[in-house]
């Protein structure tokens, strides 16, 4: 419950609930606290087995822990019945990119999608596109005129 306390954090609550609560008072109010963590720990158990009991024996299987978006998405790309391992593998992002880039570009590529001018692209960049770079304007055009940057 409280994995991301560190050891100075927690003597420095320690401390602050002593000087709050003083030290006579400070146990009855850790009982009362732990009692109403029970209550709510036992209110929530009671709530998971009576939703269990009304949804039948269909789902018997069904956890709650499930209803965590992160947590179906593990269990369901571990269990590879819908083929999605296929369908990652078989699908390359930068390749994709890289291709859609040259063919606006009017680059030649491995399989262009739009026709366009052919330029070739250098060799030393083995006909990658560099994503972070950006392209460079022709040598003749001029940058547009901003009358407000004046």
């Amino acid at each position: 419950m409280f994995n991301d306390i560190g050891p100075l954090e927690l003597v420095t609550l320690i401390v602050l609930a002593v000087l709050v609560f003083g030290p006579d008072k400070l146990p009855k109010f850790i009982q009362d606290v732990t009692r109403t963590l029970r209550k709510i720990r036992e209110f929530s158990d009671n709530a998971k087995q009576d939703i269990r009991s009304e949804l039948g024996p269909e789902f018997k299987d069904f956890e709650f822990e499930d209803l965590n978006p992160k947590a179906f998405l593990r269990k369901q790309l571990d269990n590879d019945e819908l083929g999605l391992g296929e369908i990652r593998s078989g699908f390359d992002l930068k390749r994709e990119m890289a291709e859609l880039t040259d063919s606006v570009n009017g680059r030649d590529s491995a399989s262009p999608a739009l026709p366009g001018p052919t330029t070739s692209a250098p060799a030393e960049s083995g006909g990658r596109v560099d994503m972070t770079k950006k392209p460079e304007p022709a040598r003749d055009e001029r940058p547009p005129f901003d009358a407000d940057a004046t």
